[in-house]
């Protein structure tokens, strides 16, 4: 079958997802103590400069998610976009029963409740500005309130179903 602007397809959701999975993307560890609890998701989903005024980023996260109906009830949500070096912490924040999620891993607990990932090449400290039904998922949109940057850090890729890490282009 030859593709073309007009060609329909309900494509089977494997197959959605392999083709959304050549699409490189960041990962961020979202997360924020939650009365007494450290909450943590992982977003693969994650877009910077959704708007420079008001500041705002967004993620996708699965309806059938179970941390976030609990992490979105924090004032603010601390956003560290993950580096090369943290797929192992990546992983563990992914998989970890709730409460262990943290457990060795170097964090900063901010006094608004946030949490960032130390060595993360950024974080931002945000605040949830609008969530809107989209599907299976719902899309969390994210009003920035402070922010960091370490320039030196190269930021961890996900890319075909892996982790992988940015390579200049030869020139």
């Amino acid at each position: 079958m030859t593709f073309s602007p007009t060609t329909r397809l309900a494509p089977e959701p494997s197959v959605l997802r392999s083709t959304f999975a050549g699409f490189p993307s960041g990962v961020a560890a979202i997360a924020a103590q939650v009365d007494g609890v450290d909450e943590v998701v992982i977003a693969s989903s994650f877009t910077v400069g959704v708007s420079l005024e008001p500041p705002l980023v967004l993620f996708a996260i699965k309806n059938s998610s179970t941390s976030w109906p609990r992490l979105k009830h924090a004032p603010m949500i601390g956003v560290s976009v993950l580096g090369a070096e943290q797929e192992a912490i990546c992983r563990q924040l992914a998989s970890a029963p709730v409460g262990e999620r943290f457990t060795g891993i170097e964090s900063h607990h901010a006094s608004t409740g946030s949490i960032f990932v130390r060595s993360a090449p950024v974080w931002l400290e945000c605040r949830i500005w609008n969530e809107i039904p989209a599907g299976d998922h719902t899309i969390v949109i994210l009003e920035i309130d402070g922010l960091f940057r370490d320039e030196s850090v190269e930021p961890l890729v996900f890319h075909s179903s892996t982790f992988r890490r940015l390579e200049p282009l030869s020139s």
